[in-house]
C-alpha cells in the first residue's frame, strides 16, 4: 500500500495513518525515545539462567534438531492479534516472564515470511522463528499492527510492534 518516508507513509489512506497514530499513542513511547531506537542497536533481554520445573520440555522434536518442544506466543496489539512459534528455551522463558509481568524486552521481533500462515492463521504470513529476538526498542519502520503486515503497509521485512502483549503461550 504505502512506503515510509520521513515519518509518514507514502501513499496510505488517512484510516491507516490514524490507526498507526493509535498505536503509538498506546505504545507510549515518546519521539525522542523512538528517535534514539533508530541509532540504538536493538537491545535484547537476557535470558533466565535456568528453566524452572514447568519450563520447556527437553527432548522434544520440533525438527531443528535442538531437542526443545516449540511453543506458540499470542500476542495483542490494539484489536487484533497474531501468533509466533518460540523454538528455543530462552525465547519459552522470557514469553513466560513477560506473562508473570516483567518489562524487559517486551517487542517481539522478526523476520517476516509472506505466504505462508505457519503457526499464525488467519494471516497469510508469519514471523520466522529462527529471526525471533525480544528487545526493548526498535526502528519505527517495522511497528503497527498485523493488518498493516498483512496489507503490506508495513513494507519492512522485520515486523516489531511496539504495543504487543503475549496474552497466551500454549504448546505447539
Amino acid at each position: 500500500m504505502g512506503v515510509y518516508v520521513g515519518g509518514m507513509i507514502r501513499g496510505a489512506t488517512a484510516s491507516h495513518v490514524s490507526r498507526l497514530n493509535r498505536v503509538r499513542r498506546a505504545s507510549g513511547v515518546s519521539r525522542a525515545r523512538r528517535v534514539g531506537a533508530v541509532v540504538a542497536a536493538v537491545c535484547v533481554a537476557a535470558a533466565l539462567a535456568a528453566c524452572s520445573d514447568d519450563g520447556p520440555q527437553i527432548g522434544g522434536d520440533n525438527g531443528d534438531g535442538s531437542g526443545v518442544d516449540p511453543y506458540v506466543a499470542t500476542f495483542q496489539v490494539v484489536d487484533e492479534q497474531f501468533k509466533v512459534e518460540l523454538v528455543t528455551p530462552e525465547l519459552i522463558d522470557h514469553a513466560r516472564e513477560l506473562m508473570a509481568g516483567g518489562q524487559d524486552g517486551r517487542i517481539p521481533l522478526g523476520t517476516v515470511v509472506r505466504g505462508d500462515p505457519g503457526v499464525n492463521a488467519p494471516w497469510t504470513w508469519h514471523i520466522d522463528p529462527a529471526t525471533l529476538e525480544f528487545a526493548d526498542m526498535t526502528i519505527e519502520v517495522c511497528d503497527g499492527l498485523p493488518s498493516f503486515v498483512e496489507d503490506a503497509t508495513v513494507t519492512s521485512d522485520q515486523y516489531c510492534p511496539w504495543s504487543a502483549e503475549i496474552v497466551a503461550l500454549d504448546p505447539a
